[in-house]
């Protein structure tokens, strides 16, 4: 397995809008195993997806069962969605985001607090789920990503809402 080179803002191919995933056979597998290994291997990395390092196709991952003040809230564990599709959401609320592919700032977005989503897992089948919270918010900037947005066109107040990030 490798960890693979995450791409940063401005890199044009993060502005790209990635292909729905028709193949599902080993390099697939082969590939969803090296895009977990750079997850993990960022800095605190809860999500990534493929676009991120290059790949244009419609595959994220999102884990948030480690992230510290999460242990306790519901969630799914670790997911492998394939592409993805937000069929349904309520209720907003504003919070802070980071991203591997802008690692120098962070920034306020308001995102649903509840989604219903279908996607497919790693061998193709098809799974709804029900997520809320910081599940939510990191599936839905992950999806963000697969359409050509960072979390830079969603910020509430570019003046009063993107924060240089401590180091």
């Amino acid at each position: 397995m490798a960890v693979l080179d995450i791409i940063t803002y401005p890199d044009a191919r993060l502005k790209q809008v990635a292909e729905e995933v028709t193949s599902f056979d080993s390099a697939l597998s082969e590939f969803i195993h090296n895009l977990d290994e750079t997850m993990v291997a960022g800095p605190g990395g809860v999500g990534i997806a493929a676009t991120q390092v290059g790949v244009m196709q419609r595959i994220v991952i999102v884990d948030v069962s480690n992230y510290p003040r999460i242990k306790k809230a519901k969630h799914h564990g670790h997911l492998i969605l394939i592409n993805p599709e937000i069929l349904d959401w309520q209720g907003m609320k504003k919070g802070r985001e980071g991203c591997m592919s802008v690692p120098d700032f962070t920034g306020n977005v308001i995102r649903a607090e509840n989604i219903v989503i279908s996607a497919l897992d790693e061998n193709g089948n098809q799974h709804e789920y029900e997520m809320e919270g910081f599940e939510a918010r990191a599936v839905q900037h992950e999806i963000d990503h697969l359409d050509g947005l960072l979390f830079l066109d969603r910020l509430v107040s570019r003046r009063n809402d993107l924060f240089k990030r401590k180091k």
